[in-house]
């Protein structure tokens, strides 16, 4: 099979005061998953405005990006669609005002503790490798 096509997402990772990691929960073609918030860049668009979009149309909350955490540094295909290949970019973000969560009827929102994350938490493969990523750079950050 032949990879045609590229698939960029664009994903939030929003830590509170209190030190838990925002997810989502929703049905994705039939699939229960968990994953960060964002979704799909769309044509025409950088990726930082793709994830304030995601964030507004998922959240309706404005957020402003603090620094890139992660980009895929490894080929994956698509779980939904065989011929494309995901690129996904993860960014820490922060609410620009009292972040409130307002639930939408396929997507729920949940925190998780970083001292207790882990790729366990997550459903598709790159979210994993995110969430190992927050879990062992928390452990380092509390052996400090």
């Amino acid at each position: 099979m032949e990879i045609d096509k590229f698939n960029i997402r664009v994903y939030g990772i929003l830590i509170n005061s209190n030190n838990l990691v925002l997810v989502c929960d929703e049905v994705v073609k039939g699939m229960h998953i968990t994953k960060f918030p964002g979704g799909g860049l769309e044509f025409g668009e950088g990726t930082i405005d793709c994830l304030k979009r995601e964030f507004m149309e998922e959240t309706t909350n404005e957020i402003a990006v603090i620094e890139h955490f992660y980009t895929t540094d490894y080929f994956q295909i698509s779980a939904y669609n065989l011929s494309h290949q995901i690129i996904s970019i993860y960014y820490i973000i922060k609410p620009i005002s009292e972040f409130v969560i307002i639930s939408k009827e396929k997507i729920n929102f949940r925190w998780i503790d970083l001292k207790t994350i882990s790729e366990n938490d997550f459903t598709l493969p790159i979210d994993k490798i995110v969430g190992k990523m927050l879990g062992e750079k928390q452990k380092g950050n509390s052996n400090n």
